[in-house]
C-alpha cells in the first residue's frame, strides 16, 4: 500500500508566508508595548497605531506563527456555549452582550480589511449547528435545536430552525451574518500596517523580566519601557501583575487540544459556510474556497491538554468521519491546536494591574474574542468606555454581582455600529418608498439610506456616519438622518445639519 504524505504544519502556515521582522537590537521607548504577535496582539497594536500611538510589539518566534496559524478560522459569534445555557446562566441581557460582542468584532474585522485593501478571502456566510451527522436525528436533538432557534430569535438575533441543513441533511439552526477568512493573509496586511513610523514589530524577542513604575520590559539584554503592557499570550504571562493573580487567573483556565484535518475535495461538493455539531466535543467543517477546487477544514476529537495517551488516534478518527461525510476528500494536512476555555463560557478580558492588559479564555472564537480583545484594549488604554468592559472584566465582580447593566453601559459607545448591520437593511422595493420619505434599505445586497424627494426623484446615499461609522437611521419627524452613536444629524440628501460629523453622507451612484 502506498505511504500518504500528510503535512503535519497548518494549511494556514503552507499557504502563505508572513513578514519577517528583525530581532529587537537596542533600548525603546514607546506608548504601548504587545507582548505576542497573534490576531490579539496585532488587532491591538493596530488601532492604538491608528489612535496616534507609538507600539513596539514582541514576538518570541515569527510573528502571526503559533495559535493564530493553527485555528480552523470560523469566524463567528455564535459560542462554544449554547445562547440557552448563557440566558439561565447569565441572563438574556448578558446572553445578548457575548453575542454582541462577536458581531462587533467580525464588523472591526471587515472593516479593517477596507481600510487596508486586504485580500484574505473574507465573505459573509451563514453558519448551522446541527445534529451529529453519523447517526440518524432523534426528537430530543429537534426539540433542543428548536429551543436554541427561538432563544437567538427572541434575542434579536437572525436564526431559524431548519429540517435539514444544507450538505449534512439533518435538523438544524441557521444563523446568518458570520464569516470566514484566511487568518496569515489578514495578519500579514495587519503586521505591514503596524511596522514603520516609530513602531515596531520583532520576531524572535522574548519578554522577560517586567517591572512598573514605569512599565519596562526586558527582551535580552535590552530595555522597552512604555506607559501601558499589553499581555496577548495565549496563556497570560505574570508580567507587572502580582505572581498570585496572575496564578489564579491561570488556574482558572482550561487547556483543551484540538485537532483538524483538511484536504482538496471538488469545487461546490461542499457549501460555503460554517458547521458544527451537537457532539461533546463538538465536530466542525468550513471551506476555503479555490479555482478549480475547494479545501475543506474538519476539525474537533477535543480533549484536556496532556490527558490523551494516542493523539494520533484522534487524527484518525477525525480523518475516519470525514471520509464519511466526503469520501472523496483529499487529505493533505493535519494540525492541533489549543483552546482555553472558562468556567462561565465568557472570556477574560481586562486589566490584570495598573497599566497591564490581558486577555484569554476565548475557547473555540480565538479569532472573534482576539479581535474583540484588541479592541478592548485599545478602549482601556485611550481611556474610552468599552460597552463589554464589565461583562469580560477578568474579576468579574459586576457581572457575578448583578451590578452590570449592558444597556447602560453600551448607550455611550458606537454600538449601534454593529447590531444595525446584523439586524439588516430592510428589503423592500425602491419604488415603494414615498415621496419625502426616508428608510436603509437592501440595495444589491448592500444597505443604502434611500430618500425619495418631492419631485419624484430617489437619491441614495451611503448609510454609514462620516463621524465614527454608525448607521444612521431616518427621522421621519424632521427627515433627516440621525446618528444614534454620538448624535450627528444629516439633512436627507446627505448634507451635515449638525456634528460631531464635518462631512456629509456618501452618494451612492
Amino acid at each position: 500500500m502506498a505511504v500518504r504524505t500528510t503535512s503535519t504544519s497548518s494549511y494556514w502556515s503552507d499557504s502563505q508566508s508572513l513578514p519577517r521582522f528583525r530581532k529587537l537590537d537596542r533600548d525603546l521607548t514607546v506608548d504601548v508595548v504587545v507582548i505576542g504577535a497573534g490576531i490579539t496582539g496585532l488587532t491591538a497594536a493596530y488601532l492604538l497605531k491608528r489612535e496616534g500611538r507609538t507600539v513596539a510589539v514582541l514576538e518570541r518566534g515569527r510573528c502571526g506563527g503559533v495559535d493564530t496559524s493553527y485555528t480552523s478560522a470560523h469566524l463567528t459569534t455564535v459560542t462554544d456555549w449554547r445562547l440557552s445555557e448563557l440566558v439561565s446562566t447569565l441572563g438574556e441581557d448578558h446572553a445578548r452582550a457575548s453575542w454582541d460582542a462577536g458581531f462587533a468584532a467580525i464588523a472591526r474585522i471587515e472593516q479593517c480589511i477596507k481600510d487596508e485593501q486586504i485580500e484574505c478571502d473574507f465573505a459573509w456566510i451563514p453558519g448551522y449547528l446541527h445534529a451529529d451527522a453519523l447517526r440518524p436525528a432523534t426528537a430530543d436533538d429537534v426539540d433542543n435545536l428548536r429551543r436554541e432557534a427561538d432563544t437567538a430569535a427572541k434575542l434579536g438575533f437572525d436564526a431559524q430552525f431548519v429540517e435539514s441543513v444544507p450538505f449534512f441533511d439533518r435538523p438544524g439552526v441557521m444563523y446568518d451574518g458570520q464569516a470566514r477568512m484566511h487568518p496569515r493573509k489578514y495578519l500579514a496586511a495587519l503586521a505591514r500596517a503596524i511596522d514603520g513610523d516609530g513602531s515596531f514589530i520583532f520576531d524572535h524577542s522574548e519578554a522577560g523580566e517586567v517591572e512598573d513604575d514605569p512599565p519596562r520590559v526586558a527582551v535580552g539584554s535590552h530595555t522597552v519601557t512604555c506607559g501601558h503592557l499589553i499581555v496577548a499570550t495565549h496563556n497570560p504571562i505574570v508580567g507587572i501583575a502580582g505572581w498570585l493573580d496572575a496564578t489564579l487567573l491561570q488556574t482558572a483556565l482550561s487547556l483543551y487540544s484540538t485537532y483538524v484535518v483538511g484536504g482538496r475535495v471538488t469545487h461546490g461538493s461542499v457549501p460555503d459556510a460554517l458547521f458544527w455539531d451537537t457532539n461533546q466535543p463538538y465536530r466542525y467543517v468550513r471551506i476555503e474556497p479555490h479555482r478549480g477546487f475547494d479545501y475543506v477544514i474538519f476539525g474537533g476529537e477535543d480533549h484536556k491538554t496532556g490527558q490523551e495517551t494516542d493523539p494520533g488516534g484522534c487524527f484518525d478518527r477525525l480523518e475516519s468521519a470525514l471520509r464519511q461525510v466526503c469520501p472523496s476528500v483529499s487529505v493533505t494536512h493535519r494540525w492541533s491546536g489549543q483552546v482555553i476555555e472558562t468556567n462561565d463560557g465568557l472570556p477574560y478580558i481586562g486589566e490584570m494591574a495598573p497599566h497591564q492588559f490581558a486577555a484569554t479564555g476565548f475557547a473555540g472564537n480565538g479569532l472573534t474574542f482576539g479581535t474583540l480583545a484588541g479592541m478592548m484594549a485599545m478602549d482601556a488604554i485611550t481611556g474610552r468606555e468599552n460597552p463589554w468592559a464589565g461583562m469580560f472584566d477578568i474579576g468579574r465582580t459586576k457581572i457575578r454581582g448583578g451590578l452590570w447593566d449592558y444597556i447602560k453601559e453600551n448607550k455611550d459607545y458606537p454600538y449601534y455600529l454593529f447590531r444595525d448591520r446584523f439586524a439588516g437593511a430592510e428589503s423592500r422595493p425602491l419604488r415603494s418608498i414615498a415621496r419625502g420619505e426616508g428608510t436603509v434599505v437592501d440595495v444589491r445586497g448592500k444597505p443604502a439610506a434611500a430618500y425619495r424627494r418631492d419631485d419624484g426623484k430617489l437619491v441614495l446615499l451611503s448609510p454609514t456616519c462620516t463621524h465614527m461609522g454608525c448607521f444612521v437611521r431616518w427621522n421621519a419627524a424632521d427627515s433627516t438622518w440621525d446618528c444614534p452613536c454620538h448624535g450627528s444629524r444629516f439633512k436627507a440628501e446627505g448634507g451635515v445639519l449638525s456634528g460631531p460629523a464635518e462631512t456629509p453622507l456618501k452618494t451612492l451612484s
